[in-house]
């Protein structure tokens, strides 16, 4: 899979989650994708605060992201 085509599958993934981080007054964006692997995103709005924002960056957003493109071994959030 090309690097391009690991990039639209990882925007497929997020605009899948983001109606629900966008439900509770969050949202999420693309950073970067390194090496082909590991993804950094910045999760905004309300779900910088919340409490269990890397339960839902490993739980939600990780594992949505791995469903598209299996090669991702790693998400993460940069502030």
């Amino acid at each position: 899979m090309s690097s391009e085509q690991i990039k639209l599958n990882v925007e497929k993934a997020l605009d899948e989650i983001r109606p629900f981080l966008q439900s509770d007054g969050g949202d999420i964006s693309l950073l970067s994708i390194e090496d082909d692997k590991l993804v950094k995103v910045q999760l905004q709005g309300a779900c910088t605060s919340c409490s269990v924002n890397q339960m839902t960056l490993k739980s939600g957003v990780e594992m949505t992201i791995k469903k598209y493109a299996p090669q991702i071994e790693q998400v993460i959030n940069v502030d």
